[in-house]
């Protein structure tokens, strides 16, 4: 398929903007206290690296003579027991206390942010065997486990914090697990599998960044306690006895030792650790404060003006399909067969009790090149009936029964293996919410380019001016300044041009529009539709168009599909429809148009509501609501027939409808 780069239009869309969000490290230096808690932080990392480099004096060197002594000019914080001067063993000590912080940290994000999110995006089974490991976990007593582990290994604190760090995995390990799992619902996410995005990629692009915030709180905490487990080991001689070295564990030791001659000596150590434990809090709270709301605040930034954008080859190239497209001449594309063919589609739920049936029996075709559209009231099943198309139906729906072809390759198998290599790259969707479908933590120029360079072999540079050149595509204005915006700088419309262009950067041979133009107002659902027209001329692909609008479906589509109650009861090309509807269905949509209600009357409408899949009547599912039913129409399935060339009926009382025109 060949894309194009036109003129952008000169109506500006406008709509509420935020200033661009910096680097939240940048909001640091207004928070007193997280900066200081930082700044002391990384002070105390320099410390424990350097060692004895920056010590005043030999923290191993004993003087005798100046044993307990206080803080004086030549010991800033006195003497132990040995005549060592205690501010240089506190500043040598932090190394093995740091360090064992790292590895315990270390093995508890590690651990705790890779399981959680493979259980919360992949569910099922593996969520319940990680879900249930964790348990297991938790449930063996902490203090027993290290216990256990420095029977094995004594004196080795590095096995005993990696130990620490494992048995309290499980409990990052559930906040990861729900995080993800909310997560995964959002409709970015969708969006984002629906561009053909693998799952790690997934993973690591969308869901990574929004645990940030609860990730940091339960490191800062853990961190904290893992100061205090370090140090309690090292007091008790388990982890790093004296004889290795100086310690803030076996400092204290010593200093509990003596308190009775010189409780002095507790006051050094015990501070140290106080005040680490406070600083890591604090600082843990300051930057989740700063990532969670780094995109708050608003502001009205103005749009510039385009330039015209240069007519290329790629241009010229896509202006001649457009001219064999509208012209009726066939193209490399325009073979007999169908693109889609969708036949006996039938699609369950699962319930409390048991899989409940919601589509049933759906067959329709779509000619290359060609718009069909789904039409009925809400509730019908056309939404369910396109997301089966693309393998994303929710809430563990699967197709139980018919096939669905595209360009000869079932897209129907239960693995969906076939249709998750050709989503995002010959078929895109465009859904009813746009801004849902972008991801908030990122720019939209960042989002196009990811799904750029999974279907093409792109360079980032490249990758960046093909989706600029996308934007420019759906007429954008000023694509440049889109593509450093994030969504929610955006206005509906823009929103909507943005998503378009998601799906069509893996050049699609088939769009699925499921109702693109109901979250918008009347004036952008116009700008919307001459869009997709415009493109369909362009590119030559193919639509799908789910709408319960007869205007949008008369504007775009060649032909229709009727849904009612999980069942097609009507198809013909729209023409036909509208001239000479063939089921009660159809006509009954029609009539109920408000505009063909006069001025003081009541507005038409059919009576009833659409049954729910676990109440469907036998035979006609509409014979509750049809003028035309008789006793006939409940007596058993009724057939889809051929009432005239390419026109379809779900109807026994076809003479009946042709007689009353």
């Amino acid at each position: 398929m060949t894309a194009i780069i036109t003129s952008p239009e000169t109506v500006q869309e406008t709509g509420p903007a935020a200033p661009a969000p910096g680097r939240p490290w940048r909001g640091l230096l207004r928070q007193p206290l997280g900066l200081l808690s930082a700044g002391y932080l990384l002070l105390l990392v320099v410390v424990a690296a350097a060692g004895t480099l920056l010590t005043p004096r030999d923290p191993e060197a004993d003087d005798l003579a100046h044993t307990l002594s206080g803080p004086s000019g030549a010991h800033w914080l006195g003497t132990d027991r040995l005549g060592r001067d205690v501010f240089s063993r506190l500043m040598v000590g932090s190394r093995p206390t740091l360090l064992g912080v790292a590895e315990a940290v270390l093995v508890f994000v590690v651990l705790g942010v890779a399981l959680g999110m493979v259980a919360g995006f992949a569910g099922g089974r593996t969520d319940r065997l990680i879900a249930r490991l964790g348990d297991l976990v938790l449930a063996v007593p902490g203090i027993i486990a290290l216990l256990m582990v420095l029977a094995v290994f004594p004196d080795n604190n590095a096995a005993a914090m990696i130990a620490f760090g494992l048995i309290s995995s499980p409990s990052l390990l559930r906040v990861v697990r729900a995080v993800t799992m909310a997560v995964r619902n959002e409709l970015y996410v969708k969006a984002a599998r629906l561009s053909g995005l693998s799952t790690p990629a997934i993973l690591r692009r969308h869901i990574l960044p929004r645990l940030a915030g609860p990730v940091i709180v339960q490191v800062s905490l853990f961190a904290a306690s893992a100061v205090l487990a370090e140090t309690a080991l090292s007091f008790l001689g388990l982890a790093t006895p004296e004889t290795q070295g100086p310690s803030w564990g076996n400092m204290v030791g010593e200093a509990a030792s003596v308190i009775s001659v010189d409780p002095w000596l507790l006051v050094p150590t015990g501070g140290m650790l106080v005040v680490t434990v406070l600083a890591l809090g604090l600082l843990g709270d300051t930057v989740h404060d700063l990532t969670v709301g780094r995109a708050r605040g608003s502001a009205v930034r103005p749009v510039r003006r385009p330039r015209p954008a240069v007519r290329t080859a790629v241009a010229v190239a896509a202006a001649d399909v457009a001219a064999a497209v509208a012209d009726g001449a066939p193209t490399e594309q325009g073979a007999a067969a169908p693109l889609l063919s969708v036949r006996g589609l039938t699609i369950a739920f699962p319930s409390p009790e048991g899989e409940v049936t919601v589509v049933r029996g759906v067959g329709f075709d779509v000619a290359r090149g060609e718009c069909v559209g789904i039409v009925g009231e809400s509730g019908c099943g056309k939404t369910v009936t396109a997301r089966s198309l693309v393998g994303l139906l929710p809430g563990g729906g699967r197709v139980v029964a018919g096939s669905v072809a595209f360009d000869g390759r079932d897209l129907a198998d239960p693995a969906g293996r076939e249709v998750a290599r050709l989503r995002g790259s010959r078929i895109g969707l465009i859904s009813q919410e746009p801004m849902s479908g972008l991801d908030p933590s990122f720019r939209v120029g960042s989002q196009l380019a990811e799904v750029v360079r999974r279907h093409h072999r792109l360079t980032r540079r490249q990758s960046r001016a093909r989706a600029l050149e996308l934007l420019a595509l759906v007429e954008l204005p000023d694509p440049a300044s889109v593509a450093r915006s994030h969504p929610h700088e955006l206005s509906g419309g823009m929103a909507q041009r943005v998503s378009i262009a998601l799906a069509l950067a893996g050049e699609p041979d088939l769009l699925i529009a499921d109702e693109p133009t109901t979250a918008l107002d009347v004036t952008v659902q116009a700008e919307i539709l001459n869009l997709l027209r415009s493109l369909r001329v362009r590119t030559g692909m193919a639509v799908v168009l789910v709408t319960h609008d007869w205007g949008v479906l008369a504007d775009l589509c060649e032909r229709a599909v009727v849904m009612y109650a999980g069942e097609v009861v009507e198809q013909a090309p729209v023409s036909d429809l509208y001239h000479a509807p063939r089921h009660p269905y159809t006509l009954a949509l029609l009539a109920a148009n408000p505009h063909l209600a006069a001025v003081g009357q009541e507005l038409p409408a059919i009576p009833g509501t659409v049954p729910p899949p676990s109440a469907w009547p036998a035979g006609c599912h509409f014979q509750p609501r049809c003028g035309y039913a008789t006793e006939e129409c409940g007596a058993g399935a009724i057939p889809l027939v051929t009432v005239a060339g390419g026109h379809q009926a779900r109807c026994i009382h076809v003479d009946r409808l042709e007689a009353a025109r």
